[in-house]
């Protein structure tokens, strides 16, 4: 349902309250308008986020947001969207406050929660997130493990510029075991894939990578 069809609703439920005298309507009409509220906090803190990759500066109104995303989804028992609203609450502390011990667990519980939902898209970025996590931790095999499966997830939901960025992040943890010529093929499928998706921040990605490695 459209946020349109929600406050649309919730005005129905309104006059069902006041003229019809339906006490259960008021309660009916809030969940409507907290599920407006959930999506609309979601969309406001990715722009949010969005506008930190270009400029690196944190505004804390960003985790605002999410958390509030958070505590509405799971009130309405909407495990999906919970599980995304948890997503960019990992996200928020990794690669804003790089802050792993924080953001772990958030990424382990919405990783689990979509899963449950049956959300590849949200299980595949939480995976792409904990796979930063145990690189950076050192932790090589375990990470090419969350990054493949991530991988995996996203080819079959046919999510290419997904697949791109996290081939570039394969290659990283492929030169980091010391396999640097495998590092480079998977760079170059990378740079094919970003290519046909148009996916030209990815490209920047892999010329990047292509240079250090």
């Amino acid at each position: 349902m459209s946020a349109e069809d929600r406050i649309e609703q919730a005005r129905l439920l309104y006059e069902r309250a006041v003229f019809g005298g339906d006490a259960d309507a008021v309660a009916a009409a809030e969940r409507e308008l907290d599920a407006v509220e959930a999506d609309l906090a979601l969309a406001r803190g990715r722009i949010v986020h969005a506008r930190f990759l270009h400029d690196r500066r944190e505004d804390p109104e960003e985790l605002r947001l999410f958390e509030r995303a958070a505590e509405l989804y799971r009130r309405l028992g909407d495990v999906r969207g919970e599980a995304e609203a948890l997503f960019w609450i990992g996200c928020f502390h990794q690669v804003v406050r790089e802050d792993e011990a924080a953001a772990v667990p958030v990424l382990d519980e919405s990783h689990r929660k979509a899963v449950q939902a049956g959300d590849l898209l949200t299980a595949s970025y939480a995976l792409r997130h904990l796979g930063f996590a145990e690189h950076n931790a050192g932790r090589l095999a375990s990470a090419r493990e969350r990054m493949e499966e991530s991988t995996r997830l996203r080819r079959e939901i046919g999510f290419l510029p997904g697949v791109a960025a996290n081939l570039v992040g394969l290659a990283y943890i492929t030169a980091g075991e010391g396999r640097r010529d495998e590092a480079r093929k998977l760079l170059d499928e990378a740079g094919s894939i970003a290519s046909a998706a148009q996916a030209h921040g990815i490209l920047r990605l892999v010329r990047e990578a292509q240079d250090q490695l």
